[in-house]
């Protein structure tokens, strides 16, 4: 196997495969990067794959000679990161695991494996296809991902709940102190059929990659989405990302939103955000406990905190306000979080009592919905 590509293609692309690499291999071949060369159509896949995450990309380069071997991800993306521009040829010899690379700059040999030892990605023949437009998928991600859990122990709500409905994809992640709900279209081609309704929860690991690869090819043509047996695939142009689905039953989260609600505050949302980010300063580490006093009467919200041994720090700042003046608090991150998410001129806060859920709603762009529980404030 012979192949010449330029260091810039080379290195974009490994850095992209390089994300399904784990960090602890149950099996030594899953700490490499599967190459592929194809000599008949002049172009070079590369596929990693944790079992669970599976990337593969592919890129034209001029193949003298068709083949397959494995790398270790990291050594070669060490490698290939630090190469000057220009061309990187790379190659190896038949029952050879060893992968030779030539640059302006010099030589490497890294010791491979063969390519036998590593695992297929999972196949998809049937199942449901679904068509997803690129600019819908990258805005419900960006309104949701803040909100999955962290802790993948928590099964679903490590994930983020997709519904493809007839006119729309609805977006959902909750870690059980916030829930984050976003709305986007779902546009057919004219003369398209309207797809079946469709529902799968998909790990937030695998989501913040298809987003990332996304945003970076600047991808515009529709995403195709098949789902079979536990497993769903993302294809577009030369990606192709694979995962596995989180079973069991999303929480109904519609049902936590309130039906109706006794207050509404309007306010600028990045002055909002950085009188927060300000205050956030003092906030104990332990509890993150910000203060909200909502003044119906001057039409005005004060924030503060107040971190014993530290130190205070109080803002106030105008608002529209009906209802009553309530006191409320909340964790400082969750409300950061949201700020920074919503991406709008103005933010809406509706809520009801001061432990009642608060529901954040951005005014203009993205249609989405926000919800936090409040902190209880000590006497």
């Amino acid at each position: 196997m012979k192949l010449v590509c330029t260091q810039s293609d080379l290195n974009a692309n490994l850095s992209l495969v390089s994300r399904a690499v784990p960090s602890r291999p149950t099996h030594p071949v899953l700490a490499n990067v599967l190459l592929v060369a194809d000599e008949e159509n002049q172009r070079v896949s590369l596929t990693a794959f944790d079992l669970s995450l599976g990337i593969r990309t592919s890129f034209p380069a001029a193949v003298r000679g068709g083949g397959s071997f494995t790398i270790p991800a990291k050594l070669l993306n060490d490698i290939v990161s630090r190469l000057p521009d220009g061309e990187i040829t790379l190659e190896d010899e038949a029952g050879d695991t060893v992968a030779y690379l030539t640059c302006s700059s010099g030589s490497y040999q890294v010791r491979g494996m063969g390519p036998e030892e590593f695992p297929e990605l999972p196949a998809i023949e049937g199942g449901t296809i679904l068509h997803l437009p690129p600019e819908a998928l990258i805005e419900g991600l960006k309104g949701t991902l803040f909100a999955t859990s962290p802790d993948e122990a928590k099964q679903v709500l490590a994930g983020v709940h997709l519904k493809v409905l007839k006119d729309c994809l609805e977006f959902a992640a909750t870690d059980g102190h916030r829930l984050a709900v976003v709305q986007t279209a779902n546009d057919k081609s004219e003369g398209e059929e309207t797809e079946k309704e469709f529902e799968v929860t998909v790990p937030a690991k695998a989501l913040r990659e298809v987003e990332r690869m996304l945003v970076m090819r600047q991808w515009t043509e529709p995403v195709t989405l098949h789902f079979e047996h536990g497993q769903v695939v993302f294809e577009w142009a030369d990606q192709r990302l694979t995962t596995r689905t989180l079973e069991g039953q999303y929480p109904a989260y519609r049902q936590l939103i309130p039906p109706s609600f006794e207050r509404q505050i309007t306010m600028d949302r990045r002055a909002f955000l950085s009188a927060v980010e300000r205050i956030a300063v003092f906030a104990d580490p332990k509890n993150n406990i910000l203060k909200c006093s909502i003044d119906s009467v001057n039409q005005e919200i004060t924030l503060s905190v107040d971190a014993k041994d530290v130190g205070s720090g109080k803002e106030s700042m105008p608002a529209q306000i009906s209802g009553d003046s309530i006191d409320i608090a909340f964790n400082v991150k969750y409300l950061i979080d949201i700020l920074k998410t919503a991406q709008s001129p103005e933010i809406q806060l509706q809520l009801n009592g001061a432990l009642a859920p608060v529901i954040f709603q951005p005014l203009g762009g993205v249609n989405a919905t926000f919800l936090v529980m409040p902190v209880q404030l000590r006497a």
